[in-house]
């Protein structure tokens, strides 16, 4: 079994995330969507953008995604599936892959978290992707 080893580096904003687990930097920037929103119909739509960054010696390959969403309410939602925006990114030593997504709620704001199962040399690993804050205007 692979040691869990991670570092959080600390984010650049109260809002977004960085982590660093076993050589994989991970950076979220999230953002209210106020035109695609409506307080009134409690429809609230956030995006964010990720950035993977392959910090390590060896190739890497995203596997999987697991994300952990909380809402006001305290509601928790948990999504798992393979890869990210219907692909399996395989960086090398000092690459990157950003993609963007969206995560809708029901409340004016909420947390997500979660990790990405890397496969590195055969084995597999999870990154720490390390909670951020989905916050609107309303």
């Amino acid at each position: 079994m692979l040691s869990r080893m991670s570092s959080v580096t600390g984010p650049t904003s109260r809002h977004e995330s960085e982590a660093v687990t076993e050589g994989v930097r991970i950076v979220v920037i999230p953002m209210f969507m106020a035109l695609q929103s409506s307080s009134k119909d409690k429809r609230f739509l956030f995006s964010y953008s990720v950035t993977i960054r392959n910090e390590g010696t060896a190739h890497i390959r995203l596997a999987t995604r697991h994300w952990r969403i909380v809402d006001a309410d305290g509601d928790v939602r948990l999504i798992e599936g393979p890869g990210v925006v219907g692909q399996h990114p395989e960086l090398g030593p000092g690459e990157s892959f950003e993609y963007s997504s969206f995560c809708p709620l029901l409340t004016p704001w909420g947390t997500m978290e979660g990790h990405y199962t890397f496969e590195r040399n055969g084995a597999r690993f999870d990154a720490k992707i390390e909670r951020f804050y989905l916050v609107s205007d309303a």
